[in-house]
């Protein structure tokens, strides 16, 4: 009886040891939504796709085309994707159910690690007379697209300075139409969020020219303080032409999303071989040589998904 019972344990130990290799060594497969194709957020995301796939056993991530920031967090959400690239004051807006998500708070999203920086991006006509946020009062100035992240940083930069919409005659217009409306005399200024440089604000400089307006001392303080995911950066003299001093600003960073219900040590494994692989990201895609891991801890206001901050403690970084 002794000798029948222990071969049943035997057998039923190694049933369950190939159960849990079985589990570790089974195909991984996931959803990394995007962006749209002609955009940057869909092939960066291809190129940490393929840094999963080739560096981690039995990993199938997919880099899916979407409708960007608001719909790949509503994808994570409901289930629909795992992992996103999106804009961090978006994903705070989801996160807490605010201004464009307001009464739908999205609580299943965490955060990896932010990426790289998308500037705020305040260009005004020579002819306006603007040199600050101040002079911007009376003035008409577009705020991006109805609705769109640009809009509501506007207007959180705006109200860093004591301004609203109301003391300004807002349009809201695409990057494009915003710089042909500066060019043309439509407009006194415009904001623009997007990566440095900006090909409409090129194409502005190169035919009528551009000031770029500062948001700096005390004022930038202030929006940085009330709203974690702006961090301070620098617009580099001669980025555009006729640009010839640096010019301070505050950007929100593209980020690395996840799904908050995914196990906490595949995501370890993926934040780390993501950050321990940032030389074939740059290969990838240029905004790779853009992104480090001790950047990718600023500018978080949406909680670590815990894996990741294992991994970034495991480095040394302060994720608390």
């Amino acid at each position: 009886m002794k000798k029948i019972i222990s071969t049943g344990a035997v057998i039923l130990s190694a049933l369950l040891m190939f159960s849990a290799c079985s589990k570790a060594n089974a195909q991984k497969d996931y959803i990394l939504a995007t962006g749209g194709t002609s955009g940057t957020y869909y092939p960066f995301g291809g190129a940490i796709a393929n840094i999963w796939n080739t560096k981690i056993d039995n990993m199938n991530v997919t880099a899916q085309a979407t409708g960007a920031s608001a719909e790949n967090l509503r994808l994570i959400n409901k289930g629909e994707a795992e992992f996103a690239t999106v804009q961090n004051d978006v994903m705070d807006y989801a996160y807490h159910g605010t201004d464009m998500f307001a009464g739908e708070k999205l609580e299943n999203v965490m955060t990896i690690g932010t990426m790289y920086p998308e500037v705020v991006q305040i260009a005004a006509s020579k002819a306006s007379g603007i040199k600050s946020i101040a002079d911007f009062k009376g003035k008409r100035i577009s705020v991006g697209d109805a609705g769109s992240g640009v809009e509501f940083n506007a207007k959180q930069i705006l109200e860093g300075y004591g301004l609203s919409f109301d003391d300004i005659k807002k349009s809201n217009l695409s990057f494009k139409e915003s710089a042909e409306g500066l060019q043309n005399g439509t407009l006194d200024a415009c904001f623009i969020t997007a990566g440095v440089p900006n090909s409409a604000l090129q194409e502005l400089a190169f035919t009528a020219g551009l000031i770029l307006i500062p948001v700096d001392g005390e004022a930038a303080d202030k929006i940085c303080q009330k709203y974690g995911f702006y961090t301070k950066t620098v617009i580099p003299a001669d980025t555009y032409k006729g640009t010839e001093s640096d010019t301070a600003a505050l950007a929100i960073k593209a980020t690395l999303a996840v799904s908050s219900k995914l196990d906490e040590e595949i995501v370890y494994e993926m934040t780390k071989a993501l950050f321990e692989n940032l030389d074939e990201l740059a290969q990838g895609h240029a905004k790779g040589k853009e992104v480090s891991a001790e950047k990718a801890v600023t500018g978080v206001s949406v909680p670590f998904h815990p894996g990741a901050k294992k991994y970034f403690k495991e480095i040394g970084l302060n994720v608390d």
